[in-house]
């Protein structure tokens, strides 16, 4: 039985990838399938065949699911590289599909070599309806335990039934080996990062899994084809629970994390949702709520700019192209972050705005823009909320600012835009 177990991993993992097709025009996910759990079938005997097609062989122990009391606790870390490949955009080096195969091969040859492993399920996105189900493959407990915090829970059984759950390799003992593949530079002493969204995988060696923005950021980048094709639309935002309404709300990740009485109204900390026509999800807990839930659909999208020059209102009113405009060019002061996205996607922005018009069109949703800078300086939490609350009012007071400031921003918008997408902007699209 080890014999044929191995060489059915052999087989998995020397086997080319999945062909990419396109969903909701924004995204792609794999055509790669988990071969379905037999109902009879003894537990043990059903993880442990479930593993191996993930490509480790289990060699002596497994532990599936563990309490946080019983893992021990780790300590966080950041600065870990990360490796990307897939149709991705964003600033991570690429990772070729050779290079990959052979850390695949290397880090289940590992874990298949060691006597206990480390199991743990959970799922991004926090409604059953439209989730990715993850599964966490580890030679360490604190490992396990620091990745379960950013997942949701999910029933014990509820990954066997699932269609294309996304694998999360975590070793933190293996030779170095695994470096010499990468490179023999020193950003990799403490470990690195490789994600592979064809084969909807994840490696993480030796410290990366305390990492836990860079684990997040590939995550969110491997389960956005996902979600996508379960009906949710995955965007770079926050949602935000504000007089019984949710609120879809864009901004640049420095402003949200300065403001902590923003923070107390977001249903999640992290950046990342997914809407549909009728509901939307965070993508990861906070500490506070682990079970997962169904949220409203956004009623309102507010998006959040930072700029110096007085061009910008303090609050105002968009319409739907000018939200997609705004939300398109993700102006920071001087700066322009294409969807707000900073982290690997395999999203194209120009779609993403797309959709966001569709969206606000459909459903005659309102959109407001706030600048998050009065006089030169950021204005402070207290302040951006106060912002907040006047948009959602919709009372705002009527601003007309057409002097040479709007002009000159008017121009730059229009410069970097039309470098970086060229004719393809919808006519509909306005500052």
């Amino acid at each position: 039985m080890l014999g044929f177990l191995r060489r059915a991993v052999r087989a998995a993992v020397s086997s080319p990838a999945a062909s990419i097709r396109q969903f909701q025009c924004a995204y792609h996910r794999s055509n790669e399938r988990l071969p379905p759990a037999r109902e009879d079938q003894d537990v043990s005997y059903g993880l442990n065949w479930a593993i191996a097609g993930r490509g480790v062989i289990v060699k002596d122990k497994v532990f599936h699911n563990l309490e946080t009391s019983e893992l021990q606790k780790g300590d966080c870390l950041s600065g870990i590289p990360l490796h990307v490949r897939g149709d991705v955009i964003g600033g991570v080096p690429d990772v070729s599909k050779a290079l990959f195969a052979k850390l695949l091969k290397l880090v289940t040859f590992h874990l298949s070599s060691i006597s206990c492993l480390y199991v743990q399920d959970g799922a991004i996105g926090s409604s059953a309806e439209c989730d990715a189900k993850v599964r966490i493959i580890s030679d360490n407990p604190s490992a396990v335990m620091l990745l379960s915090n950013i997942l949701w829970k999910i029933p014990d059984r509820a990954i066997s039934h699932d269609t294309n759950p996304l694998t999360i390799y975590a070793t933190s003992s293996i030779s170095n080996n695994i470096k010499s593949l990468l490179g023999s530079g020193t950003q990799y002493a403490n470990g690195f990062a490789a994600a592979d969204i064809e084969r909807s995988s994840l490696i993480l060696c030796r410290k990366a899994f305390a990492d836990s923005a860079i684990v997040k950021d590939a995550l969110t980048a491997m389960s956005a084809p996902i979600l996508s094709a379960r009906g949710g639309l995955p965007v770079p935002g926050w949602l935000l629970s504000f007089g019984g309404r949710v609120v879809l709300l864009f901004a640049p990740v420095e402003i949200i994390r300065s403001c902590s009485e923003i923070q107390n109204v977001l249903l999640s900390i992290d950046c990342g949702a997914a809407i549909s026509s009728k509901w939307s999800t965070v993508l990861f807990p906070t500490k506070s709520r682990r079970e997962p839930k169904l949220f409203a659909k956004p009623s309102t999208v507010i998006i959040v700019s930072a700029d110096s020059t007085g061009a910008v209102p303090s609050v105002s009113q968009l319409s739907p192209g000018q939200a997609a405009y705004h939300f398109l060019s993700g102006y920071h002061d001087g700066k322009f972050v294409p969807a707000y996205s900073r982290a690997p996607s395999p999203a194209d922005p120009l779609a993403l705005a797309g959709s966001l018009f569709s969206h606000l069109k459909e459903d005659d949703a309102p959109a407001y823009l706030i600048n998050a800078k009065h006089s030169g300086k950021y204005i402070d939490g207290k302040g951006l909320m106060k912002l907040l609350e006047l948009a959602l009012s919709h009372n705002l007071p009527d601003i007309k600012t057409e002097d040479f400031r709007v002009g000159e921003l008017k121009g730059k918008y229009r410069s970097f835009l039309s470098s970086k997408f060229g004719n393809r902007l919808p006519e509909d699209f306005s500052f």
